[in-house]
């Protein structure tokens, strides 16, 4: 983590406005020039930025200024707040744009010829169709089967690379787990003669 308050423009000027610090302090706590906080001070520069709190935002305590502003030449410390940020994207529905949206039957038709143990339901999560017209294209009972030309979602941008390879392997998990299950009735059904 920086050492430098979080937005230190704002925070200067909410530095300025509320404390008795000097220029100096306030410049090397947010790592600004001197003249930076001056031209605060005098309204020239930061107009329209709006004043940001650091106690609120926890990265000063009210103690820290008050020790501060008595000792010109003591320096303001941040404080360390340990805050872990995630990676974990959020599954938010993309934007297609009209000119793609004619390619969704088309990708639909691809993952069934490419991909046929992918189940319906699999198939219009990943295109963003009805499972209904997934069902349609698979009997080829769809109202524009004819003019149906396979191609490759992923090239297309309709969804990653990544998205494909998990819903294979959800699909794979599935026939295996489906097996299984065959076996242990097939077995029982022996058992029971």
């Amino acid at each position: 983590m920086s050492d430098s308050p979080l937005m230190p423009m704002a925070t200067a000027v909410w530095l300025v406005e509320n404390t008795t610090l000097t220029f100096k302090q306030i410049a090397d706590f947010c790592q600004l020039h001197e003249v930076e906080i001056q031209g605060i001070a005098d309204g020239e520069v930061a107009k329209g930025i709006k004043a940001y709190n650091p106690i609120i935002a926890g990265q000063l305590s009210r103690e820290e200024i008050d020790l501060s502003s008595k000792d010109d030449n003591r320096k303001l410390n941040l404080k360390n707040s340990h805050v872990e940020i995630s990676n974990i994207q959020k599954n938010t529905k993309k934007y297609i744009p009209l000119s793609k949206r004619q390619d969704k039957p088309d990708s639909a038709l691809w993952l069934i010829k490419q991909h046929s143990m992918l189940k319906d339901s699999q198939i219009a999560k990943l295109v963003g169709v009805t499972k209904n017209s997934v069902t349609s294209i698979r009997n080829k009972s769809y109202w524009n089967y004819n003019n149906l030309n396979p191609k490759d979602p992923v090239a297309l941008n309709l969804f990653t690379q990544k998205d494909l390879l998990d819903a294979i392997e959800k699909a794979e998990r599935r026939i295996k787990k489906e097996k299984k299950q065959k076996e242990k009735e097939k077995l029982s059904n022996l058992e029971s003669r």
